[in-house]
């Protein structure tokens, strides 16, 4: 098996290395110091530089202005931004993006495409449903009215990220036929409001309240698929965020513990500290590994033992558990130092903990996958 990236993916890698390294993971306000939220709007000359870069565009094609890449580059990039804990919506905006491309129609793909490519346009996706832990499409009640022709949509999502200062809001909903479809809502919009809810890291979600909220017909993406493509890709790019903060803080923890001394010696000498580091590095070549597998398996639609779904639950398990282990190893074995909120470790642990939890947590997709291992039963 080949694992080396293309001369186009390793290009975006450089590129997202440029734009995100210089950029400072407490460029505000603690969350552990903030009552309320840290800031009120995401990083926006960090996303005019993602833009300018052309990080934006990654999965568009180039009639949209983009690239024309897949999930493995997009990965490659939420990877970087990870580290330095860009304050962005890069995610969210590219697979709310690339489904319109995919399922929209071409009415929609023209109003939004184009500008979304240059970053005029800001595109965000709820995922948690009501309460974080049923099915998002099942929280949002969307029909048909034959009168107007247009679609009544009623019901909430919550823990949106962004959704206070995106553009549009991609919303899964069902139809009173049990069909899965996807409202791409413009904001604001009479009949939605957005309630505020401040997230583990401190930033602004979004509580969206549909009220008979009507959208002409093109805006609903029908396609029985695009929801289920849509939610693999965001969890996907989870499980890219939370395997390059985990890099980051591994690597912190290996700086810090070669130069603290104790005994004369640094404590990363010692041979307690040096298997803990081990077992976290092993934990993040783990989540590498199977991030890549789920990314290879969306880009490529490839078959295997497993549908696809398997395979990005295997992902986000090892995403979940591997990312909390390494923070919690990370704050050990910094001591004291790792709760100065004059440090940034803080920072990371507190995105870790929603990245783990974040479309669902390792117990959910445990669940997932042992249905599908049922259902496909391997041999």
């Amino acid at each position: 098996m080949d694992f080396t990236f293309t001369e186009e993916q390793q290009a975006s890698v450089e590129a997202a290395k440029a734009v995100f390294g210089p950029v400072a993971p407490d460029s505000v306000p603690s969350p552990a110091l903030t009552p309320g939220a840290v800031a009120d709007d995401f990083d926006r000359t960090l996303w005019s530089k993602l833009a300018d870069a052309d990080l934006l565009s990654l999965l568009l094609a180039p009639e949209h202005g983009g690239a024309g890449l897949d999930a493995i580059a997009l990965c490659l990039v939420l990877r970087e931004s990870a580290k330095a804990l860009a304050r962005v919506p890069l995610l969210e905006h590219t697979a709310a993006a690339v489904t319109v491309q995919t399922y929209g129609s071409d009415e929609l793909k023209e109003q939004i495409l184009p500008r979304a490519a240059r970053g005029e346009l800001v595109l965000t996706a709820a995922s948690a449903g009501r309460t974080g832990h049923d099915p998002a499409q099942l929280a949002v009640s969307a029909r048909r009215d034959t009168d107007t022709d247009t679609w009544i949509l009623d019901g909430a999502q919550t823990g949106v990220t962004w959704a206070h200062n995106a553009d549009h809001i991609a919303v899964p909903a069902h139809t009173p036929q049990g069909r899965s479809v996807i409202a791409v809502l413009p904001h604001p919009h009479e009949g939605l409001t957005v309630a505020e809810q401040i997230s583990t890291t401190g930033e602004r979600l979004g509580e969206l309240h549909l009220d008979s909220v009507r959208l002409e017909p093109h805006r609903i993406i029908e396609t029985d698929e695009a929801w289920d493509r849509l939610h693999q890709l965001l969890t996907t790019g989870t499980c890219a965020l939370a395997l390059g903060l985990g890099e980051r803080v591994l690597q912190m923890t290996g700086d810090y513990t070669s130069k603290r001394e104790q005994f004369g010696y640094p404590v990363a000498t010692f041979q307690a500290v040096a298997v803990q580091a081990a077992d976290r590095y092993i934990d993040l070549r783990a989540m590498e590994a199977t991030l890549w597998q789920a990314a290879w398996r969306i880009s490529t639609q490839a078959g295997g033992a497993l549908p696809t779904a398997g395979d990005i639950a295997v992902a986000k398990i090892w995403a979940s558990e591997g990312v909390r282990r390494v923070v919690q190893t990370a704050q050990h074995l910094h001591g004291g130092f790792g709760a100065d909120t004059d440090y940034p470790l803080h920072r990371y642990h507190a995105w870790a903990k929603q990245l783990e939890l974040s479309l669902g947590p390792a117990a959910a997709h445990e669940e997932t996958l042992g249905d599908l291992l049922a259902a496909h039963p391997l041999g």
